[in-house]
């Protein structure tokens, strides 16, 4: 529904700019953007991030943790991707589970348990399971196109109405407010989905606890830590498990402390203990001292 209002969103500004051709044309350009995006969008994000794959020779404990999430969901095995960035956040992305892959960051890797790296990992495949990979891609190019035909009937538009004052206010008023819906709108998509990929990822893992663990030690560390790519590219913040910006009001997903609470519904669902209380939350949040077993299972992946 929401997809589809915001199509309409697409359609209508192209109406206001352009008449009944001008929607025509704007549909006309959306099904052809999705067309591409649904094709290509892995290979742009991937080269995006300058992604490397992975196999089972070259990062064993990441590529068989995947393998082992994928069978236990009933998946085909995705590609697998590192990116070497100290920046801690994962992703999924591609059309569709056969031709899905997952990416993590170094820096991911290094700072959580093998436990959390799954529940992390599970949340990704339970993205690829629901395919929010090709939703978000979809909704990410529509609000971009939005944006852009806002952007020309400004320019190119305001000037030359024949119809008097009132079509420049229209006019006016659509450039503004429509990609300002439009965010809306992407925001409400993207927030749903992720509390989705949060109950699939405790499913597949069958640990909430690791999960909501680890997305309070990220949201800590992850707005301290540069990203230059979410830096060059503010639209790519959607794919990550966490924000990289912590204003709730125009954040893509839901507050941390929203979805932990979530998963503490899920653990006790489960008959799992509590998930973490604030002060647990608190300590996750804070620097972590070295330690022999910080990450042992993952040690030759660092050393890759």
């Amino acid at each position: 529904m929401l997809l589809s209002a915001l199509t309409a969103l697409f359609m209508a500004l192209g109406y206001t700019l352009g008449g009944s051709g001008g929607a025509v044309i704007a549909l006309l350009v959306a099904a052809g953007m999705n067309l591409f995006t649904f094709w290509n969008a892995d290979r742009i994000v991937l080269s995006m991030h300058h992604a490397r794959e992975v196999d089972a020779a070259s990062a064993p404990e990441f590529y068989n943790l995947v393998a082992e999430l994928a069978q236990r969901a009933k998946l085909p095995m995705p590609r697998v991707y590192l990116i070497d960035e100290p920046h801690p956040n994962a992703f999924a992305t591609g059309r569709d589970p056969q031709h899905a892959a997952v990416a993590a960051t170094t820096g991911l890797l290094s700072m959580l348990s093998r436990d959390e790296v799954a529940g992390v990992m599970a949340h990704e495949l339970g993205h690829v399971r629901n395919r929010d990979t090709l939703i978000m891609t979809m909704v990410a190019t529509i609000a971009g196109a939005i944006s852009m035909l806002a952007n020309f009937g400004l320019f190119f538009r305001g000037g030359h109405n024949e119809n008097g004052n009132s079509n420049m206010i229209a006019t006016l008023l659509a450039v503004i407010v429509a990609p300002f819906a439009a965010m809306i709108v992407q925001m409400a998509i993207s927030r749903t989905r992720e509390y989705g990929a949060d109950a699939a990822g405790a499913e597949i893992s069958g640990n909430p606890r690791a999960l909501a663990s680890a997305l309070a030690k990220i949201s800590g560390r992850a707005e301290m830590i540069p990203n230059p790519v979410a830096e060059r590219n503010p639209a790519a913040a959607q794919l990550y498990i966490v924000p990289v910006h912590v204003s709730e009001l125009f954040s893509t997903h839901p507050a941390t402390e929203k979805r932990i609470a979530a998963l503490e519904d899920i653990a006790q669902d489960m008959g799992a203990p509590a998930i973490a209380t604030p002060r647990q939350r608190a300590s996750a949040l804070a620097p972590a001292a070295p330690a022999k077993r910080r990450s042992s299972a993952l040690d030759p992946l660092r050393r890759d």
